[in-house]
């Protein structure tokens, strides 16, 4: 999947991983996550989701990370806030207040960047890597956050070989195999989507399930 796969999909209107609401997930657990701070939040491979407009009008400053920009330009408009545009290498950011799209390669990323970032959103980055992709991401996110982290997960499971992706399925097992080294992990809640879920349905699953991690930077991890 190389970066021409999502420029055309995001050309094609091709973006049924979009959501269109917040997450359900995020509305339920990000308090139990980031309790009452403010702090900084990184959105890998953000799209233009509206959990970035919930995640700001909490107080949080918030960086998401994205190749498109159509991506970019729609998340803004179709909120109708007028952003600054500040071109530059290798990102070029879209800023509104203290919310800001960097549209680049996330694998750009470096840790200068993210100094400030304490707590990261993670719905449809890895879900959204094939496996060959998902170790490379989860090495770059770890090098290049800061110590002091946490992350909220939000993963999606099913029978592989029932749908090709994106979104992939990733299990249970997978994440700890990804993020175990690094990260203590935290499963706090599994939910199962019947055969006849609107999602599964559509995909033509016989079902899936979602779940959600909440991972914390062990300490001295590298």
């Amino acid at each position: 999947m190389d970066h021409e796969f999502w420029h055309t999909r995001w050309e094609k209107k091709e973006i049924g991983f979009h959501e269109g609401t917040i997450n359900r997930y995020l509305h339920d657990h990000w308090s139990d996550l980031a309790g009452h701070s403010t702090d900084a939040v990184l959105v890998p491979l953000c799209g233009k989701a509206k959990d970035m407009w919930w995640l700001h009008d909490r107080g949080h400053p918030v960086i998401g990370v994205e190749l498109s920009d159509i991506a970019c330009k729609d998340f803004f408009e179709e909120a109708q806030a007028k952003a600054s545009v500040h071109p530059g290498q290798p990102f070029t950011t879209f800023r509104h207040d203290n919310l800001e799209l960097w549209c680049g390669d996330f694998f750009q990323l470096v840790p200068e960047d993210l100094k400030h970032v304490r707590l990261v959103y993670d719905r449809a980055a890895l879900i959204a890597l094939p496996p060959g992709m998902r170790s490379d991401y989860v090495e770059h996110l770890t090098a290049v956050l800061p110590e002091q982290v946490s992350i909220l997960l939000v993963t999606l499971d099913y029978q592989n070989e029932e749908m090709k992706g994106p979104p992939f399925n990733v299990s249970d097992l997978e994440v700890g195999e990804l993020y175990g080294r690094d990260w203590d992990i935290e499963h706090v809640v599994t939910n199962t989507l019947a055969r006849d879920h609107p999602f599964a349905k559509r995909k033509g699953l016989s079902g899936a399930t979602e779940s959600v991690f909440k991972l914390k930077r062990r300490e001295g991890a590298e």
